[in-house]
């Protein structure tokens, strides 16, 4: 080993194969078996060396010294203290094969004659508790049996999911007639002014016939989540259920302008952009209910369905259409509809123009779900048959093919006074007054200017 001594520092210059004394790195200092040399002094040395970026270590395994690379920067590694291992502990609860944890789900079974059983199936990699199964009677299953679907083959889509779909959105999308215990200051004469009110608008503005039908649900749903709502809201509520729904199945719905300009001044527009966004709110956004509408189509649809025709091309009679729609939007006027699921109310509306099995074939309902719809229903049948027979209306703007889905208005609240009182002695019927004048009743449609 070799010494320099050079402006009052101590410098060496160590052969690596000649180096023996061990050299212990700590903190600042290098501890050599000659002599303490600060590390700062060492800097000089390696500039000058050529070392840059080298620093001498030493294996503590082997006593050799070797060079390693390492940025000038970066402070010096700390010496890492292996952790001890502890020790496995035995698990206190082991799961036996007999109890061990399984899920199940429901497997659809689909028969042609008819509803078949769900099968429930093991599932691997989930757990669910309780294992034992005498716990299970604490569990209430429903709707173990599902009806067949009706739909035939489709190329787009497999027809029992589309079944599926719309069977849960009847479980998803619950309404009730009790809503109006929250609101003391409403009647069901007012709902069905506002409904009335909104046929006839729709009929302005050539909306189809959803539209209308998704406003009545969003209106109803949206009163199920309130209370203690004012008379006097209820047109501003119906027009942003109306607004909504426009936007949801409409191609070109109205502006919002001409919503306001209905209501003759009674709502403007940003009364309505800040009721819509307290609607979409209450509702939690569930915009797609399947509606009366829609049920009504898929049943006319599926009986007039052939083998080599497309599904979605409509093959029913369209002046029957209308006159099953004609009862349903009568039907809807008074509140207990709300009594029964959609499926059922449409299902009853076709059973008064045709027969139960095509009924049963189309909607794999049973005559026991039916039935007491059909029968209260029966007055507004025999209502709307001592009346004309409706006539499909022509549109500006709308195709041949496409008038029946156009929604139309007649004078329903008279039809409806005649029906309550052809039902007058039947105390299970509540009944929607009508109304003692047109104060929800929009400007004549000769008063509106075609471009506002």
């Amino acid at each position: 080993m070799k010494w320099f001594q050079l402006n009052g520092f101590v410098y060496f210059l160590s052969i690596l194969f000649v180096l023996a004394p061990k050299i212990l790195s700590t903190g600042e200092l290098l501890v050599c078996d000659v002599e303490i040399v600060p590390k700062s002094h060492l800097f000089p040395l390696f500039l000058c060396s050529g070392a840059i970026n080298k620093v001498i270590t030493m294996s503590r395994r082997s006593g050799r010294i070797t060079l390693q690379s390492r940025d000038s920067n970066t402070p010096e590694p700390a010496i890492r203290v292996p952790l001890k291992r502890k020790k496995s502990e035995p698990s206190k609860k082991k799961l036996q094969p007999s109890t061990k944890k399984q899920s199940y789900e429901i497997q659809k079974c689909w028969s042609e004659d008819g509803a078949s059983p769900c099968i429930l199936i093991e599932t691997p990699h989930k757990e669910l508790e309780p294992a034992d199964s005498s716990s299970f009677k604490t569990y209430s299953f429903k709707n173990l049996f599902i009806k067949a679907s009706p739909i035939p083959r489709l190329n787009w889509a497999s027809s029992d999911d589309v079944w599926i779909k719309m069977l849960n959105k009847e479980l998803k999308y619950v309404h009730d007639k009790g809503y109006l215990q929250r609101h003391p200051k409403l009647q069901p004469k007012m709902r069905a002014i506002l409904l009335d009110w909104l046929l006839e608008v729709s009929e302005v503005y050539s909306l189809h016939r959803q539209t209308a039908y998704l406003a009545q649900d969003y209106f109803d749903r949206f009163m199920l989540t309130q209370e203690d709502v004012n008379k006097d809201y209820l047109q501003l509520i119906g027009i942003t259920a109306l607004f909504i729904a426009s936007k949801i199945e409409e191609i070109y719905p109205p502006k919002i302008f001409e919503f306001a300009y209905v209501t003759d001044g009674a709502c403007d527009m940003w009364d309505i952009q800040r009721t819509e966004l307290h609607v979409l709110k209450a509702l939690d956004w569930n915009l797609c209910p399947e509606t009366p509408i829609s049920w009504l189509k898929l049943y006319c649809q599926v009986e007039a369905q052939k083998d080599d025709e497309n599904f979605l091309e409509p093959q029913f009679s369209q002046e029957t259409y209308i006159q099953i729609t004609q009862l349903l939007d009568l039907c809807m006027m008074d509140i207990s509809s709300l009594d029964y699921s959609y499926s059922v109310l449409a299902a009853a509306a076709f059973c008064h123009f045709s027969t139960f099995d095509v009924v049963h074939k189309v909607s794999g309902l049973t005559w026991e779900s039916v039935s007491h719809c059909v029968r209260w229903m029966s007055p507004f049948v025999d209502t709307l048959r001592s009346e004309a027979k409706p006539q499909i209306k022509n549109f500006p703007k709308v195709k041949a093919d496409d008038r029946h889905n156009i929604q139309t208005h007649v004078a329903y609240l008279d039809l409806l006074r005649k029906a309550q009182e052809r039902q007058i002695d039947r105390p299970d019927c509540q009944h929607s007054p009508v109304a003692a004048g047109a104060i929800l009743t929009p400007p004549s449609s000769t008063e509106k200017p075609v471009n506002p």
